[in-house]
């Protein structure tokens, strides 16, 4: 940081410590309410379920599936929706509204991939959005699939039998 002394083009080097560039940044921050971020995660999560339903809904009304068969394409209309909106650089506005409401659905793990994949795209497929794509979305599939694999061993000892 610079600040500028008696001449016209001088300038005098100002240091900062650690603890007194911290305490600046934070009379710099604009206010956060705590209780308006959770309410807009909650909102927008919360609207992301509804249209889930919805898409649900219309898989089993309009083509006759069941509900269980419908889950699936309405996880994959979800997905498919997000990237469209990451792709548009919409989902990145909604995402800064809406806070962690829109990371924690499905839809959120979409756009982490496909940002990764439009970020990294001009480097190539392979190494480019192959090697990148994954960065943030890998270690959300490893933890996934270990966890189902000791759910599945705990089944298998207690009996249960997936019920």
């Amino acid at each position: 940081m610079a600040t500028k002394s008696k001449g016209r083009h001088n300038y005098k080097k100002m240091s900062m410590s650690p603890k007194e560039y911290q305490a600046y940044a934070k009379t710099m921050e604009p206010p956060r309410s705590i209780l308006a971020n959770c309410l807009k995660a909650f909102v927008f999560g919360g609207a992301v379920c509804v249209l889930g339903q919805v898409i649900q809904e219309m898989y089993v009304h309009l083509m006759g599936m069941s509900e269980e068969a419908a889950s699936n394409p309405t996880v994959a209309t979800l997905i498919l929706i997000s990237v469209i909106l990451t792709s548009l650089g919409v989902y990145d506005k909604i995402a800064q509204w809406a806070g962690a409401g829109s990371a924690v659905p499905v839809t959120g793990f979409a756009n982490s991939m496909c940002s990764a994949a439009l970020e990294h795209r001009s480097e190539g497929l392979v190494l480019g959005v192959g090697g990148n794509m994954f960065k943030l979305a890998g270690s959300v599939i490893v933890f996934g699939t270990v966890a189902a694999f000791f759910v599945g061993i705990a089944h298998l000892i207690l009996g249960t039998g997936g019920q």
